[in-house]
């Protein structure tokens, strides 16, 4: 097994709403494609504590503090995508609820929407991801099979959370907005491909690059899924009382869940620095998980990544593109 090392490069990014943030090293830009059709590019502050204290730069801590960070500053970005590249809606055609919010909260409504977002979104992934596959494994064992596969919670739990985690983002790419993240999403990473393998950053070189990457986030997810299923099925057989009152069940599945984020972190930058067989063949279920997670951008989408790169990789900022009548 070959542990051969790649050329690896501080780059990574995120898609945006009709934009993609690319992170280099010569700071955080964000490209957006406006309603007008023109392309906007900015410097975004961001300094991680990672730089600030070395005890956050410690292996596996360094991947629960890249997690935080990147879900609060990727959140952000989204909200302000979402408001710059969103259509103004005439006065007669908004709802109620619309015209309440904004009499009511003004410049801030933005930030009180995406509040009100990010509650329901934690809210709907622990009783996804947490509450609903325990209850489910409770119902199988208490009246169907008699509490005589209790051994096998933590491995029946995990099945559950993959087959939902599969079937909830199959569902959202079928969105028309969602979709076109997702494009923005495959042209975020066929510009990394492209930038990492020394190729000159235009349309036909990225066009020709795979979309699923290795670091992607998809994966992340995936992987700490499959780790969580290993790290509760070592804590159930080791502590089996924990296992048998379902909220301390799920308190300990919580609380564990630093470590399998961490350790995830860990694989994928692995993944990512020594792509051997090995490396190749933990990574595959998430990569097949970006068959969902990704499409096929068009040009237009691949000249908003493409103007991300290069400033994140310079540092400088352009005027605002003017749109190709043929792409844009």
């Amino acid at each position: 097994m070959s542990s051969k090392k790649n050329n690896y490069v501080a780059v990574g990014g995120q898609a945006l709403m009709e934009g993609i943030m690319m992170r280099g090293p010569k700071g955080t830009a964000m490209s957006l494609r406006l309603p007008d059709g023109t392309i906007e590019t900015q410097m975004k502050d961001f300094v991680s504590v990672r730089k600030k204290f070395k005890f956050f730069n410690i292996p596996v801590i360094r991947g629960v503090v890249s997690f935080i960070e990147s879900m609060v500053f990727g959140y952000k970005l989204i909200m302000e995508s979402a408001e710059k590249t969103s259509i103004d809606m005439e006065e007669e055609s908004e709802s109620k609820l619309d015209k309440w919010i904004s009499n009511h909260f003004g410049p801030k409504m933005m930030a009180v929407i995406g509040a009100v977002s990010a509650v329901l979104g934690f809210g709907l992934a622990f009783l996804l991801f947490m509450w609903l596959p325990s209850f489910v494994f409770d119902l199988i064992n208490d009246k169907l099979a008699g509490g005589e596969i209790s051994a096998l919670r933590a491995i029946f739990e995990g099945v559950i959370r993959v087959i939902i985690f599969v079937i909830y983002m199959y569902l959202v790419s079928k969105m028309k907005e969602i979709h076109r993240v997702y494009m923005y999403h495959g042209a975020e990473h066929k510009t990394i491909f492209c930038f990492e393998h020394g190729n000159e950053l235009t349309v036909e070189n990225i066009k020709k690059e795979l979309r699923y990457h290795p670091r992607c986030g998809t994966s992340f997810i995936f992987v700490t899924i499959l780790l969580s299923i290993l790290i509760s099925s070592v804590v159930s057989v080791i502590f089996p009382v924990l296992t048998e009152i379902r909220a301390v069940w799920i308190a300990v599945k919580i609380l564990i869940m630093p470590v399998i984020m961490g350790v995830g972190f860990e694989f994928i930058q692995l993944a990512g620095k020594y792509p051997n067989k090995l490396t190749k063949l933990l990574s595959a279920p998430g990569l097949l998980m970006q068959r969902i997670t990704t499409a096929e951008p068009d040009d237009a989408i691949i000249e908003v990544a493409i103007e991300a790169m290069n400033a994140c990789l310079s540092g400088d900022v352009p005027e605002k593109t003017e749109p190709d009548s043929e792409n844009a």
